[in-house]
């Protein structure tokens, strides 16, 4: 019986697995398909990564994208650690409840419904869509996942260690610098990771708040697939798909170094 709910178990996760990763594993194959029929293999070339980087459709989009993430990635990191900080620090305080729900509410809100609200404002604002209001629409939905990402880091922090700072005379703009800052840093990176990820993924929010010359590769993307996919398009989603998994890849290696070096820093403070 548990052999048999054993070997049940490692089908559905083959299976669920291979659902998942066999289409992108095609699409970065592909990418390297010699025919211009993308279903059709013709044998190995990199014929269309050159030609990716002659399309200055495609060019213009994806530096556009790049721009978009890491503006908004850094602003929203830094918006979530304060915001995550106020969650955690100032349990009471008048508006809690309404700040914390205004905080997490992208991450139940449809895009839909976030992306037509920003635009909404936007008009009421009288802001032209463009490069500004894409970024500020991507600061606004990733932010939330920066703050529960160092929040719960921060739940789990040792107080003591401030408190012990504070005690040897550290004002608390330096112990948070040196003491809170340190500790809490790898959340801080995943927190960055996860909003780069998500701006430069993003495509229905950025349907609604973007406008002429600020077109990202997702759009550009999307519109094109409607019009029949191209090799091209596969090695540009191969292309992104290679700079995030070089991005959580590096950001993995960063905490485990991190937290190794935190351990040995505990064992040496208990040693002395």
């Amino acid at each position: 019986m548990n052999a048999s709910w054993s070997r049940f178990n490692i089908t559905a996760i083959v299976l669920g697995f291979a659902f998942l990763y066999l289409p992108i594993v095609l699409l970065v194959v592909f990418s390297f398909n010699e025919s211009k029929l993308v279903t059709v293999w013709g044998g190995f070339s990199t014929k269309w990564y050159v030609s990716l980087f002659h399309n200055q459709g495609l060019m213009d989009a994806a530096w556009v994208t790049i721009r978009v993430g890491l503006i908004s990635a850094t602003m929203a990191t830094v918006l979530g650690t304060l915001a995550a900080l106020a969650l955690t620090r100032y349990t009471r305080f008048r508006g809690r409840v309404l700040f914390s729900g205004m905080v997490f509410a992208p991450l139940v809100m449809p895009e839909v419904i976030t992306g037509l609200s920003l635009l909404l404002l936007f008009v009421a604002v009288g802001l032209d869509r463009g490069f500004f209001t894409l970024t500020l629409a991507h600061i606004t939905f990733s932010m939330c996942f920066v703050a529960v990402v160092v929040q719960s880091r921060l739940v789990t922090f040792d107080r003591s260690l401030e408190e012990a700072a504070m005690d040897l005379g550290a004002p608390p703009v330096k112990t948070f610098f040196q003491i809170t800052l340190p500790v809490i840093l790898p959340a801080i990176v995943s927190g960055w990771m996860l909003a780069f990820t998500l701006s430069i993924d993003d495509l229905v929010i950025s349907s609604f708040t973007s406008g002429p010359g600020a077109t990202t590769l997702p759009m550009k993307i999307y519109s094109q697939v409607r019009l029949g996919v191209t090799p091209e398009i596969n090695a540009a989603c191969t292309i992104l798909i290679g700079i995030v998994a070089c991005g959580v890849i590096a950001a993995s290696l960063v905490n485990k170094r991190r937290e190794v070096q935190r351990l040995r820093d505990e064992q040496a403070a208990q040693r002395g």
